[in-house]
């Protein structure tokens, strides 16, 4: 037994537990984060990648839901510009589809519905005058134009568990809770560690935010009912190379009424999804099947006159959106909404069900602001002033903190500089350490990548595997040879050994 006893102990090193434990230890609360994968290991970093609205949940008439996002959206872009900025989205007209009244004034309520400081309104366009109808076939004549946002949506997870630990927070990923106790006011839980050793840490209060397995943590780790229900569906995306030269991105509309996006992507590329498909596999062995990847291929050749086959796709990935249970018929209509249920028989416990990566912060607002006065805690809130680790760039702009680093950093390629700039704003000169010259780096492991970002890495943001640094910390797994991962994992596998030696 573990003689500390936190305030709170958060389960799920996914978006709402990142999110929910930095909030907490910025309010002075004692706060342990378990993790049994790596951060953002499954849907957060499964995601579209978009701080939106959600334009299409207007005809489900979540009202209250769009607007929430919407005002949530400004909030986001303003506290980390360099994994966050505003993105322009393109809908052509398909006159087989939603009429042009419908479209229209869904964006009127979407650009109405909350207050936009930076992003530009809604436009009509023509695609002979436009640069977005080139790649587009001939049959397309009109479309609409309107803004939301990107993310890199995992990045967006380890910075609020880094801002956690700056504020107090104890972080275990590759920690499995495998039991959870009430013993009066307090809590008992028992986690396991990547080795399996089980040690067992007390909480006054214990907050549920497993994602997928939300609802079997209550009912098998707790021993208790669950109130709610949640709903597993699939969403995965293709990746290919890219099929325009612009920066813009389109969302098309579909025979079966459901929508994809075409995204600009690692400027190589292009991503396109998402589906939803009614899951109920093994939540950590979600994949993409056959006949996903044609359906992505075939909605896509709707619109493009460059056609693609499954043969041009390069890389996919899938993930289980945990969604609240609200009975719909299909897996599309299923709310994106949120539901934070309180335990308060004993110990309190808080599980959150459902949600999305754009309302994140505000769930995790509300989710502290529900157990923050039983453990008689009154502070106020504090994070939607609050930059993310990285954001406070010191500059007017993401392009102009570029500026400034070339300055500084003038023997530092380009195309690494940027990437860079845009993994760790202002902590990039944290990562490169009063490096002069890119020997200062230490060795370069793989194309780009040198021992010293690596290093801080490991030791700033709990990257254990090749595949944490290659897929959920950057995204240079696509940009890199096929045998990355497994010399990455032969070099850190050494480290290891020396550390421990």
């Amino acid at each position: 037994m573990n003689t500390q006893t936190y305030d709170m102990i958060v389960i799920g090193g996914g978006i709402n537990g990142a999110g929910i434990a930095r909030d907490a230890a910025g309010r002075g609360l004692s706060v342990l984060l378990c993790e049994k994968d790596d951060l953002a290991n499954h849907t957060s970093s499964a995601s579209t990648k978009l701080i939106h609205g959600g334009l299409r949940y207007l005809e489900y008439y979540e009202f209250g839901l769009v607007r929430k996002a919407l005002q949530e959206r400004e909030v986001l872009l303003d506290a980390a510009p360099h994994i966050m900025w505003p993105l322009r989205f393109v809908m052509p007209h398909d006159p087989s589809q939603r009429p042009k009244w419908m479209i229209r004034t869904g964006l009127f309520l979407y650009d109405n519905l909350a207050r936009r400081k930076r992003l530009k309104g809604t436009e009509t366009i023509r695609f002979d005058r436009h640069r977005t109808g080139a790649p587009l076939k001939a049959g397309f004549t009109h479309g609409f134009a309107y803004s939301d946002g990107w993310v890199q949506d995992a990045r967006l997870v380890v910075l609020n568990v880094m801002d956690a630990a700056e504020r107090g927070a104890r972080v275990l990923t590759r920690t499995e809770c495998v039991a959870a106790e009430r013993h009066g006011e307090l809590w008992h839980v028992t986690l396991r560690d990547s080795n399996g050793r089980d040690s067992t840490v007390r909480a006054r209060s214990l907050v549920n935010a497993a994602g997928p397995w939300v609802e079997s943590f209550i009912t098998g780790r707790a021993r208790l009912p669950s109130p709610k229900s949640v709903r597993l569906v699939k969403g995965s995306h293709i990746v290919v190379k890219k099929l325009f030269d612009h920066d813009h991105a389109y969302i098309f509309q579909n025979p079966d009424k459901r929508i994809i996006f075409a995204i600009p992507y690692e400027n190589d590329f292009t991503l396109i999804g998402t589906t939803d498909v009614e899951y109920h596999g093994d939540a950590a062995q979600v994949a993409i099947d056959a006949q996903e990847v044609d359906y992505l291929c075939r909605m896509s050749n709707r619109y493009f006159e460059k056609q693609i086959t499954p043969a041009d796709v390069v890389s996919t990935y899938s993930g289980v959106r945990p969604l609240l249970d609200d009975a719909s018929d299909n897996a599309a209509s299923v709310t994106r909404d949120y539901s934070l249920e309180l335990s308060r028989d004993g110990a309190p416990l808080l599980s959150v069900f459902g949600g999305k990566i754009t309302t994140y912060r505000k769930l995790a607002e509300e989710a502290v602001g529900m157990i923050a006065p039983l453990l008689g805690n009154t502070a106020a809130t504090w994070t939607a002033n609050a930059a993310l680790p990285g954001g406070d760039l010191a500059a007017p702009s993401f392009d102009a903190f570029v500026q400034s680093a070339a300055a500084r950093y003038p023997w530092l390629p380009e195309a690494m500089l940027v990437r860079m700039a845009r993994a760790y704003g202002s902590r990039l000169h944290r990562v490169l350490d009063g490096a002069r010259s890119l020997a200062d780096l230490g060795e370069e492991i793989l194309p780009g990548l040198y021992e010293a970002e690596i290093e801080y890495l490991v030791k700033s943001e709990w990257a254990r595997m090749a595949e944490d640094i290659l897929w959920r910390r950057s995204k240079l797994k696509l940009h890199l040879p096929a045998d990355a991962e497994t010399v990455l994992d032969g070099w850190l596998d050494a480290r290891a050994k020396r550390e421990a030696a």
